[in-house]
């Protein structure tokens, strides 16, 4: 009889094991799909030319901190280039210190950090964002620039929103729309030009398990108050109106173009 009861325990025994073998081995090749959907083109941020990649620092400016003036203000610029965006840079250095190895190796630039978002903690997905966004944000402007786009870029512009006047009543209106901060985009999805916005320092980049906005950044504009603040105060309207008279088109043609 005991000689019985052991046989059943041990049959039940194995049952269990075998099950939990079965839906392990399908948890972890469910969890590696999913995963492996999340991956990108691991050159995503080449096409910007910013180089990103660790340990990271702050990028110099094509132009001085007057050279946006009378439209965007020097003080402004130089908070905002030297504090704000300083900010970001070494919180985003400390960050990374703190992160598990296997973490630490996927940090290596920002490309990568992109690819796997989802896996990083918040500190690394805003100071990040910051990074990159601000990065390109620089570059997205120039003294004595504004005007109209020209090329392919101003042609898919036309043939996208009807007008170059369209397209700007439409990138306002996402930067208007925007609640708090956050950011205003113009980027290439699946092909087309598409305007959008993303919170906080998110970008269209970032690959969050199916969430947010995405694409490939051809303008970015940030709608942060201390963008702006310091000669605009709250009036965001006023700085959107700045904003298109410094705008770099030869920069957004040159994104529009490499993808």
């Amino acid at each position: 009889m005991e000689n019985n009861n052991a046989r059943r325990n041990f049959l039940k025994q194995t049952a269990i094991l075998s099950t939990a073998t079965i839906i392990g081995s399908s948890l972890f090749t469910s969890t590696f799909a999913a995963e492996k959907s999340l991956n990108i083109d691991s050159e995503i941020l080449d096409y910007a030319n910013l180089n990103l990649e660790a340990p990271y620092s702050l990028p110099k400016l094509d132009y001085d901190y007057d050279g946006l003036e009378p439209h965007i203000d020097k003080a402004t610029m130089e908070i905002h280039h030297k504090k704000h965006h300083q900010g970001y840079v070494t919180n985003l250095n400390k960050a990374i210190e703190t992160l598990d190895p296997k973490l630490i190796e996927q940090s290596k630039s920002l490309d990568t950090i992109f690819n796997v978002m989802s896996k990083f903690p918040e500190s690394v997905r805003n100071n990040a964002g910051g990074h990159y966004n601000h990065s390109l944000f620089w570059t997205l402007m120039k003294p004595n620039g504004g005007g109209n786009p020209k090329g392919k870029l101003a042609d898919a512009i036309s043939s996208t929103f009807g007008s170059f006047d369209e397209f700007k009543k439409q990138f306002n209106d996402a930067s208007m729309k925007r609640f708090g901060s956050g950011w205003a985009w113009l980027v290439v999805q699946d092909g087309k030009l598409v305007i959008g916005s993303t919170p906080n320092q998110d970008n269209p980049l970032m690959r969050l398990r199916g969430k947010g906005f995405k694409g490939k950044p051809v303008l970015a504009l940030d709608v942060w108050e201390h963008a702006y603040y310091l000669k605009n105060q709250n009036r965001r309207a006023d700085y959107l109106e700045s904003y298109w008279k410094v705008v770099n088109w030869d920069a957004a043609e040159n994104l529009f173009n490499s993808l």
